[in-house]
């Protein structure tokens, strides 16, 4: 019987496995944290899609009732006893930047404007953020 065995199953971690394990877990966090961050401004425009979709379905809805009107002379007063949830007034939203964006409803579909021009950031005008795809 000897006083000392020696045993490879009571070994502990080195410094270089330790040390790989805290890399992969800081950069599974850092992924993490990038993807939160997008989702912000992912739920941004899909709410302003919606809204316009909301527009949209209340152009529709009035120039269905009105068929010798255009699109082109239609109003807020006239779309707002159409809009879902029957609001009191046309939806808002915001830029990305924090600025205030321009509703336009006398096109079809309905479109954010900032400055004069089509506000879409996503660079897509099918994916349903801040445009009407699939209507």
């Amino acid at each position: 019987m000897t006083l000392f065995q020696s045993s490879s199953r009571c070994r502990g971690l080195s410094l270089i496995e330790m040390t790989l394990v805290i890399a992969i877990m800081l950069m599974l966090a850092s992924i993490v944290m990038y993807s939160l961050s997008s989702m912000g401004e992912w739920k941004q425009g899909r709410s302003s899609g919606e809204k316009l979709k909301a527009v949209y379905l209340a152009q529709k809805g009035y120039l269905a009732d009105h068929p010798t009107e255009s699109y082109g002379t239609l109003t807020a007063a006239k779309l707002i006893p159409y809009l879902p949830g029957r609001d009191s007034a046309l939806p808002t939203a915001k830029a990305l930047n924090d600025s205030d964006l321009t509703l336009e409803i006398t096109t079809m579909p309905p479109t954010f404007k900032l400055s004069g021009s089509v506000y879409d950031p996503s660079g897509s005008s099918t994916d349903g953020l801040w445009d009407t795809a699939g209507l």
